[in-house]
């Protein structure tokens, strides 16, 4: 009877899985492009005496409270939690071009990491976003990944960050951006510096899970935004 009751638990377990795996599969929005429609049709066209950035990315961007830190700004939000750069190629027409920004902040690619999409996948998928994007005439700011950290794993496991997005990796990442972005001419916010420890850890008081940037964490961020925007939208020097 025990064996009995394991196997069909078993049994109810692989049932849920193929479920779940075959709505993946016949998912019509993989990218949740439906996410920001209604906004998209609702934003209207720049306005000529505000620059309109928008900012593309994961979590990271999804949870960064604009109005807070950029008061009296047409800066744009399109972040989308748990999305990698696969996705924010497809969403990339609506969320961004067709909305006429004249700078976009790309960040993306810890999710990529968590999902054990290799580094240069990744690099490619950014190249793409990037290219695209400047192909549209629109300017390109890409910015570093943040630094992760297992600082909170006591108070909660899943905060122990590191081995589903190993330092290294999200380093490597950034070393490849930075020169991409200096060969092509293209901005570059360099977050992990900023918030980077000497362990090479995200500094533990600047994020909560190990992961997302807490308040004090995006105060750090929003100024060097505003300045790598304020940069590549300055007239060239003559």
């Amino acid at each position: 009877a025990e064996l009995r009751d394991a196997a069909n638990r078993l049994d109810s377990h692989f049932r849920a899985l193929l479920d779940a795996r075959e709505r993946q599969l016949t998912n019509p929005d993989p990218a949740n492009l439906a996410r920001y429609a209604e906004a998209n049709r609702r934003l209207g066209n720049p306005a000529p005496s505000k620059p309109r950035v928008v900012f593309f990315g994961d979590s990271i961007t999804d949870f960064w409270r604009f109005n807070e830190y950029f008061p009296d700004s047409d800066y744009v939000n399109r972040g989308i939690s748990g999305q990698t750069s696969g996705q924010l190629l497809q969403r990339l027409k609506p969320d961004v071009i067709d909305l006429h920004p004249q700078v976009v902040v790309i960040l993306v690619g810890t999710n990529d990491l968590a999902r054990g999409v290799p580094v240069a996948a990744i690099e490619g998928n950014q190249q793409m976003l990037a290219d695209a994007v400047a192909a549209n005439k629109i300017k390109v700011v890409m910015a570093s990944l943040t630094p992760v950290s297992d600082h909170h794993k006591d108070r909660d496991p899943a905060f122990e960050r590191t081995p589903q997005r190993p330092p290294a990796s999200i380093q490597a990442l950034n070393e490849w951006l930075r020169t991409f972005c200096s060969q092509r001419g293209y901005g570059y916010v360099d977050y992990f510096a900023a918030t980077v420890d000497p362990g090479g850890q995200c500094t533990e008081d600047l994020s909560d899970d190990g992961l997302h940037p807490n308040a004090k964490g995006y105060r750090v961020m929003a100024p060097l935004a505003a300045l790598a925007i304020d940069k590549i939208l300055a007239p060239p020097p003559e």
